[in-house]
């Protein structure tokens, strides 16, 4: 199947502070491991973000849903902040 990247209109704001190196293997972890089988790289997440899934990068997580032939792209972010803005962000996407 093909799929189809969205990103939420903020992942220009999460990728500003991230390291260019760390960045391109963000961006090839996408292209390789989400476009090819989103659902087998990518781990469920619980509670307030069930329905998600998450692709780690080093110390950088991707925060997605699979949604038919759609990967909706809703945060990157170090493990550190992610899953909580991700939270705030789940009204937000559009």
């Amino acid at each position: 199947m093909e799929y189809k990247l969205v990103y939420h209109h903020e992942i220009v704001d999460d990728l500003r502070n991230i390291p260019a190196n760390v960045k391109e293997r963000i961006r090839r972890a996408i292209e390789i491991r989400l476009l090819i089988d989103p659902v087998g790289y990518g781990l469920f997440l619980r509670k307030s973000l069930q329905g998600y899934r998450k692709l780690r990068v080093g110390d950088y997580r991707i925060i997605y849903r699979v949604d038919g032939n759609q990967i909706l792209i809703l945060k990157i972010g170090h493990r550190n902040e992610v899953y909580p803005k991700a939270l705030v962000r789940l009204n937000k996407f559009s």
